[in-house]
Parts: structure tokens; sequence; C-alpha cells
């Protein structure tokens, strides 16, 4: 089964909302599309959901064109952030509702439901209507129901935005394997990388109504090729600055350089822009090569037992996040040091030129 897009465009009032999209999206692997709020992931799912009309391209699903398909007749399933499900009937009803709209014997809803209930844990809450049950529980019904319906295509839109922390990584971990085996395409859409990280699979990376880079998703991470995309798959942000190359060295305002080495030796002199993640930003000396920068620190932050730091510097302002507890004080100048063997170097128009360490 796969999912195809072909050069797919959205207008809204005239105004393009989403820019020419071409992917194809297959089973065996999550499906991730990855960017902000407003980046376009919400409109594109419900594209291929058949909710919202195209203004140009196609849509195929496994080689029929679906374009001007309703929903109904696609056999998909969509699950939303917010908890969608019928208030007035009992889980059981919740989750059959789709396989009694296509006309399915009572005795294979059964098996069906019970299935979906026993792999989500709800079996003894079949009959308990919505308003009995937690967040967590309410979205399980749902992702029985597109379990149940054994659909062609899975979207899930932001499913565990709004659950609290502990039931988001408890469902995080089990949705690789609650669709694992069953035939279908799953699009997951999300605005967290780390998210993207954990379900693995291929991941699209949205800014602005478009996918700026599609592919694995361990790739796009050690390998954007653009830097709206190491952006995009960046949290915290990830640092950037103007440098310019002069011969062996780097220069990155009046007072920081180093000697440049690898395949970024190769780069003409000129002006570039380097990337680099904050985890290769540490408040101590790691390595014989690592640059010395120093920064007025403007926020810090302890979590669990990684330390971040937001400084200010001369050229950019940067965080740095590194393992163990640091004494940081606030508007206070502190040394930091960078990895150079890290950094991304972009040319002027954006792309990757030069690679980094993973």
């Amino acid at each position: 089964m796969t999912v195809e897009l072909r050069n797919i465009t959205k207008e809204v009032a005239g105004q393009v909302h989403i820019k020419p999209t071409s992917m194809v999206l297959e089973t065996g692997h999550f499906n991730v599309l990855l960017g902000e709020t407003g980046a376009g992931k919400t409109s594109l799912i419900k594209m291929m959901a058949g909710l919202d009309p195209i203004a140009d391209g196609q849509i195929l699903m496994d080689g029929q064109d679906v374009t001007r398909l309703n929903t109904q007749k696609r056999n998909i399933s969509l699950v939303h952030q917010f908890f969608v499900n019928y208030p007035h009937m009992t889980v059981f009803d919740n989750i059959a509702s789709p396989l009694k709209v296509a006309g399915m014997p009572k005795s294979e809803i059964q098996g069906r439901v019970e299935e979906a209930a026993d792999i989500l844990q709800l079996r003894p809450m079949l009959n308990r209507r919505p308003h009995e049950l937690s967040g967590g529980q309410q979205q399980r019904t749902a992702l029985a129901r597109a379990i149940a319906k054994e659909s062609r295509a899975v979207f899930l839109d932001e499913p565990l935005a709004n659950l609290d922390y502990k039931l988001r990584e408890e469902l995080r971990e089990q949705l690789p394997e609650l669709f694992a085996g069953r035939g279908a395409v799953v699009v997951y859409a999300t605005s967290e990388p780390e998210e993207a990280l954990l379900l693995g699979g291929m991941t699209g990376l949205m800014d602005d109504g478009r996918v700026v880079q599609f592919g694995p998703t361990a790739e796009i991470y050690r390998q954007p090729q653009s830097l709206m995309a190491a952006r995009v798959f960046s949290d915290p942000p990830i640092n950037t600055s103007k440098v310019q190359k002069k011969g062996n060295r780097v220069h990155m305002g009046d007072t920081v350089s180093w000697k440049v080495g690898g395949a970024a030796a190769g780069l003409a002199d000129g002006a570039y822009t380097i990337a680099v993640r904050p985890h290769h930003v540490a408040p101590v000396k790691s390595a014989q090569f690592d640059v010395e920068l120093t920064g007025r620190v403007l926020v810090t932050e302890l979590s669990g037992s990684e330390s971040s730091a937001h400084f200010q510097m001369q050229t950019a302002d940067w965080v740095s996040l590194a393992h163990g507890v640091h004494p940081f004080e606030v508007g206070e100048d502190h040394a930091f040091y960078l990895d150079p063997e890290a950094c991304f170097y972009f040319a002027p128009d954006g792309q990757l030129v030069s690679r980094g360490a993973d």
C-alpha cells in the first residue's frame, strides 16, 4: 500500500497555503510530518484524507487516483489531537461506529472491537461512555476505532498533544507496535523533533506550506540539506552564525576563529552560515580542538540531568545544552566550548555545502 502525492497544492481565497508537494508514503514504518504550528501539517493531512479540496495535482492510493473521491470512499482513518468520540455512545459503540456504517456483520464487528480494545487495554471500559474516561483512555478509544476499521491509510494529527507527559510517553512507545503489520500507511503529524526521532521511519520537514526535505528520519537529522531544514529539525533551536572562511581558518566575528579541517577545508574562501546543535556547545572543554566562546548568560534551565544556558555573543545569541548540573549566573560572562567538527556549513542561498558530525 502506498499514498502518492503528485504536485498537490492548496489555495484559500486565492492565496497558496500548500505549495507543490510530491511524496510517496509507504507501509512498514511511520511517515512523520514535522513542523511548527502553521507549517501546513494539518492542511496536508486533510487533503490526503479528502476533507479539503486540492487546487492542483493528484493523490493516488495504491496507484488509484482518489483526488476527487470523498473521505468515505478512500477507506481512511483520522485521529485528531482532540478527543473526537461520540458522547452518547459507549466505548464499544464508538469503536464499532465505522464498522456499522460499512454494514459489517455483528459477529465480525464484535471480534474486531474486542481485538482493538485488547490492544489498547480498553476491555474493562467497553460499556462506559467518554465522559467516564480519562483523557488517555479517550484517545485510546479513538486509536482503537482506527485499528478496528483496518483502513488503507491512518492519519494521526498530533494525537498526543493534549495528553499529560506520562501518557504521551506511554502511547508514543506503543504507537509503532499498534500499527505494525497492519498494512496501512501511517502518517503522523508533530511539532516535536524528538518525537519524530523516537518514531523513526520517514520524515517530511514542513515549513511555510511546503516540504523542505523528505527521507529517512535519522538521515535528515544527521544531514539537513538546507539551513531551513536544520532549523525545523532542532529542539532547542539550532545555533547559527555568519562566518568568513579565509585560507585554512574560519572567522566568527572579530575575536573567534579556528582551523578548519575535513570536508570544510575544501570550501572556497567567502561568507557562510554555520549551524551547530546545542549539545555540541558545552560549558566545559572536552577536546583539544574545542573553540572557546565567551557569552553573557541570559537564561538558564535545569531539566533532570541536563543544564541549558542561553547566552549572548557579539555575533549571535546561542544555546548550550550539557549533561550534568553546571553553575551559571544570569547576567555574568561565561566560557563555552564549541566542537568545530560538529558544524554544518551553509552557502548564502541556505543550501548545505559541508556537513558536521552527528
